[in-house]
């Protein structure tokens, strides 16, 4: 009888051991989520190389956020309407501070038709520095002519509570390789004679050729 006692309490202890055991026991970490990043196809930007004579500048054009303007340029460069073309215009607003400006300036053998205007309230972009922007007189007359900045410019923003023309100007993408070639066009010799207005002391004597503008050649996939 005590035998068995003993070992029916022996057989308790062990039970309450392994539930101590089993309450104790740290349960696995559990694996860290693995961060989603979109692509830049997913993001809708697709990479333009505009190769100048002062050098070459990556872009990466807004096809989601500013599809009507991204759509416009990308025609130009498919179908070559900007090569031979050139940067003309420098507004300085300080040291490497403003703006440069390139485009057909009209040409009616390279310019599409005007486009619908996107403005930054509605497209969410920002005339930041790097920003590309189309170039315009009224709201919805955009052809072919576009701004690259080399410096934030708050003011080319939409803003409904100004007064006058608020629609501000369409930006529809961003520099992201090459803002010293950007810097190297904002600085060319200006002429003192070019240009009407205010535009009189912005045209660049020597203008900064576009030798080309073509969408990047898709990265090859690794064997």
């Amino acid at each position: 009888m005590k035998g068995r006692l003993v070992s029916a309490l022996a057989a308790l202890a062990a039970m309450a051991s392994a539930a101590n055991a089993q309450t104790n026991v740290t349960p696995p970490p559990t694996p860290a989520a693995t961060p989603l990043v979109a692509t830049p196809q997913q993001l809708g930007l697709v990479r333009v190389i505009l190769t100048t004579s002062a050098g070459v500048i990556a872009l990466d054009i807004e096809t989601k956020r500013a599809p009507i303007t991204a759509a416009n340029f990308l025609r130009y460069v498919d179908q070559k309407r900007l090569d031979g073309t050139t940067f003309y215009r420098a507004m300085k607003l300080g040291e490497n501070q403003g703006l440069v400006q390139a485009g057909a300036t009209g040409d009616p053998k390279r310019v599409l038709k005007p486009i619908a205007h996107e403005p930054t309230t509605l497209t969410g972009l920002k005339h930041v520095t790097g920003a590309i922007s189309m170039a315009r007189a009224a709201p919805g007359t955009a052809t072919s002519d576009f701004f690259l900045l080399a410096s934030p410019i708050p003011g080319l923003d939409a803003d409904p509570k100004a007064t006058g023309d608020t629609a501000g100007y369409a930006v529809f993408g961003q520099v992201v390789e090459g803002m010293d070639t950007v810097l190297k066009i904002l600085n060319a010799p200006l002429s003192p004679t070019k240009g009407t207005g205010f535009l009189k002391g912005q045209m660049i004597a020597a203008p900064i050729k576009i030798l080309s503008l073509r969408r990047a050649a898709p990265v090859a996939k690794r064997r």
